[in-house]
């Protein structure tokens, strides 16, 4: 660029489309005016930094208008108070007893407000709350109701109900009632014919320490595990976050502040654009124990003796099966071994084999053999690209954290820029990270296609070969690039040129995945099935569609240029349809995304 501001005016251009991303993948009409969604990618972020609020609106998808929040224990706690005060205050009862009551109607205050005024009677026997208490009886010794012994008044407790139980039965019952688990919270009197509700408050007098916490813990998770429709613990191993979900948004994507993203709906990872039911196949797919016998039917044969499964890599057809069987056949027709010599075929051949082969006798075994083999090779294909992006996306996640804590730095003091001007470095491993998620996804998306239908199949591996060359393209600049400036031993006269470059890059990459998003979660559903769609329009109406001011789509797979001539700034610079690049004048080819002028 001659000069910041001609890259602020392509900044400026390129930066409408941070508006829409996972939103209507658009037809060419103008939408300037539409609510889209604000980039949130999962990157490493402190939530306790004086950045994380800046940072964590950058880290995954979500809607600007959030449908989730994120809690902390602390926020947990509160809302947990808040919901005990309202039906304590309401409903003029102890704030243990509103505790008990929202406990057994998961939590929900309108619930509890519905069935107490309903039929409070049948509601205070579910859960054990007596209207009327009994004391202990006033007199000097009691026996206790457990263990039969005789002891003096102070030794003594009873629940609501008045039944007398010394104290060491009562540490006794409430500690092995807790390291059952969170069934504690429903205790009820020891005497098995009395309801009566054990409360917090006597746990709280009579338990050990170690008890009380473990009490305390179950009754604040029971806030979030009791009430799974709108609330979820974050599913990361060691995360102590839970998310407030607000239904009805048909949005399932959720970023924790501990950096994981996941699905509310099955609490699997993230997995736009493949949906939960395909998720769910896929993982059983890649555990079950079926490609282990497919594998088995396609590369062994039974030994026809013992029938224990043999594999031949190698050698000639004489195999001899392992002890205690020994038995020696032949490979491809089966038979013993005696039966075989020069006039079969010898070691490397067999007439026996050839001759009832074309009498169709193995025909069957061949043809199961044969569709494991095909089944195999298809399932490692999408499996083997799977499972690359996804230790590329985890490569990704471990740079883009080295870059936030190093890289920037040490950028920022090489080119003398400071760090608030670099974040477009971040924002590009944060796109890359997102994208490996996305693309890993679509290879399950592939594995699930109907194969009926040649039209939508030929489309998508198109585009999904488009989504990783951007991609690459993308990472080669971030990555490679980079390095160049991080290691110069001073500032670089066209750093300019590579932030525009790589901000230009990452835009065009980010509209061209959240089209294709679009695209695969509505099924292709703009491929002609009778015939062969033109893929490279489909390709740049796309990479183009939801950018304001471009032209309008003529048709499906088509995309205008008439005005790549109009497209000339007072530079001289021509801006590129698809991606707004602004591009010197003689060139014919877009730089950032190859397309012609």
């Amino acid at each position: 660029m001659d000069s910041d501001d001609e890259m602020a005016a392509v900044m400026i251009e390129d930066s409408d489309d941070y508006e829409d991303f996972y939103d209507d993948a658009g037809d060419g009409e103008d939408d300037s005016d539409t609510d889209g969604v604000v980039i949130d990618y999962d990157g490493f972020v402190d939530p306790d930094s004086d950045d994380s609020d800046d940072l964590s609106s950058s880290h995954h998808y979500h809607h600007r208008s959030q449908n989730y929040t994120i809690l902390n224990e602390d926020d947990i706690r509160q809302c947990q108070e808040d919901s005990i005060t309202q039906i304590s205050t309401v409903l003029s009862i102890s704030r243990v007893a509103a505790g008990m009551l929202l406990h057994q109607y998961n939590w929900s205050v309108s619930k509890v407000n519905d069935e107490w005024f309903a039929d409070e009677e049948n509601v205070r026997k579910t859960v054990g709350l007596l209207e009327n208490g009994t004391p202990l009886p006033d007199v000097e010794e009691l026996p206790c109701g457990i263990c039969f012994e005789n002891y003096h008044h102070d030794r003594m407790r009873a629940a609501a109900c008045g039944h007398p139980f010394c104290v060491t039965c009562w540490q006794g019952y409430i500690g092995t009632a807790i390291h059952d688990g969170p069934g504690c919270l429903m205790l009820r009197c020891p005497d098995p014919s009395c309801g009566a509700a054990v409360g917090h408050d006597m746990v709280n007098k009579l338990a050990s320490n170690d008890d009380k916490e473990k009490y305390n813990r179950y009754f604040l998770r029971s806030f979030v595990e009791d009430n799974r429709k709108t609330k979820k613990w974050c599913p990361a191993p060691g995360c102590e976050y839970a998310v407030d979900y607000v239904a009805g948004s048909g949005i399932f994507d959720v970023s924790c502040r501990c950096s994981y993203s996941f699905c509310w709906n099955c609490v699997e990872e993230a997995h736009r654009p493949v949906d939960c039911g395909t998720v769910s196949k896929w993982i059983m797919k890649n555990s079950a124990e079926s490609e282990n016998m497919n594998w088995i039917l396609a590369n062994s044969k039974p030994c026809p003796k013992c029938k224990r499964p043999i594999e031949k890599n190698q050698g000639c057809m004489h195999i001899t099966c392992t002890p205690p069987c020994k038995f020696e056949f032949c490979w491809l027709c089966l038979g013993a071994w005696s039966e075989h010599g020069e006039r079969t075929g010898g070691f490397y051949a067999c007439n026996r084999y050839e001759a009832a082969k074309q009498d169709g006798v193995y025909d069957e075994a061949e043809k199961r053999r044969e569709m494991a083999k095909n089944s195999i090779e298809r399932y490692m294909h999408y499996y083997e690209r799977w499972a690359t992006n996804q230790s590329s996306r985890q490569r990704a996640v471990d740079n883009l954290h080295q870059m936030q804590t190093v890289h920037l730095e040490k950028l920022s003091d090489t080119q003398c820029q400071p760090e608030s001007q670099l974040k477009f470095i971040i924002e590009a491993w944060q796109q890359i990270v997102e994208c490996r998620r996305v693309l890993k996804w679509t290879y399950a998306y592939g594995y699930y296609l109907d194969e009926q239908e040649q039209a939508k199949k030929q489309f998508f591996e198109y585009l999904q070969g488009e989504a990783e060359s951007g991609l690459e393209r993308l990472h080669q600049c971030a990555e490679k690039e980079f390095q160049g400036y991080l290691n110069s031993e001073g500032p670089s006269k066209d750093f300019n040129d590579f932030r525009t470059k790589l901000a230009g890059l990452t835009s065009v990459t980010k509209n061209y995945f959240e089209n294709l998003v679009q695209a695969l979660e509505k099924g292709l559903s703009d491929v002609d099935t009778g015939a062969a769609c033109g893929q490279a329009g489909g390709s740049q109406n796309l990479g183009g569609s939801s950018s304001k001011g471009r032209g309008s789509s003529k048709g499906k797979g088509t995309t205008s240029r008439s005005s790549s001539s109009r497209n000339i700034d007072d530079s001289g610079r021509w801006s590129c349809e698809f991606c707004t690049y602004a591009n010197i004048r003689a060139s014919t080819v877009c730089e950032m995304c190859q397309q012609h002028r």
